[in-house]
């Protein structure tokens, strides 16, 4: 019998309490390397307080997230951007170049190189030049993605990435995680989609900050009466 993948992402005990409300309630999580993980359940189960726990963003109260020596790229499914930042479409997708590169080196052409990948992978070439601000919900998404897929991390954390999407969109998304998987990343989602959820090895459903259920509990809840 093969061994199965040693874990890239350790949880334990994981504990955020918000003044008294129990966000998340002693999780416990192993995350295989180059898996992709869903995380599931209802509005205000946890599911993005975990993200960014996992991502480092957010400290836990208690308890304990281990990601080794492993890079982090974490992927919001909103950001606010003040219409007058005058940032472009491309610079905010350079951003995961500058994460990867620091931000004292400049950007040499491999950098560059993984900017315009990241970009033409999710179509929005064509928008490089436009402020950031002025893009709609879903081209802001898919420019928020082209910046974590610039930063080539070990380990992809991601929030909605294919809601509010059109289908083409979405599956351009859908493409472009199983393409990190093939690279050798780890990606964790929070997500509703039936397509990546299917395609997960992994699935975290939360409901009240808890892991509720298992990956064919989940798949079959989630199955078309025969």
């Amino acid at each position: 019998m093969d061994a199965m993948p040693s874990p890239t992402i350790v949880v334990r005990a994981l504990t955020v309490d918000f003044g008294g409300t129990l966000a998340l309630d002693r999780v416990d999580l192993d995350i295989a390397a180059g898996s992709l993980t869903v995380i599931v359940g209802p509005n205000g189960a946890g599911k993005s307080t975990l993200l960014e726990v996992l991502a480092g963003v957010r400290e836990p109260s208690a308890g304990s997230v281990d990601v080794g020596t492993h890079s982090r790229a974490f992927v919001p499914q909103r950001a606010a951007v003040s219409e007058h930042l005058p940032l472009t479409v491309r610079d905010v997708v350079s951003v995961g170049a500058w994460g990867r590169a620091g931000p004292l080196r400049r950007l040499d052409a491999s950098d560059r190189a993984a900017i315009d990948s990241a970009m033409e992978r999710l179509d929005i070439a064509a928008l490089a030049r436009l402020p950031f601000a002025s893009l709609s919900g879903g081209q802001r998404q898919r420019a928020l993605l082209a910046q974590g897929l610039t930063r080539r991390a070990g380990i992809l954390l991601l929030d909605e990435p294919t809601t509010g999407l059109d289908a083409a969109s979405a599956e351009r998304n859908r493409a472009a995680i199983a393409q990190e998987r093939t690279r050798g990343a780890t990606v964790v989602c929070v997500s509703h989609d039936d397509r990546l959820i299917s395609d997960a090895g992994h699935v975290v459903q939360l409901d009240a900050g808890r892991v509720r259920a298992a990956l064919d509990e989940v798949r079959a809840a989630r199955e078309p009466a025969r």
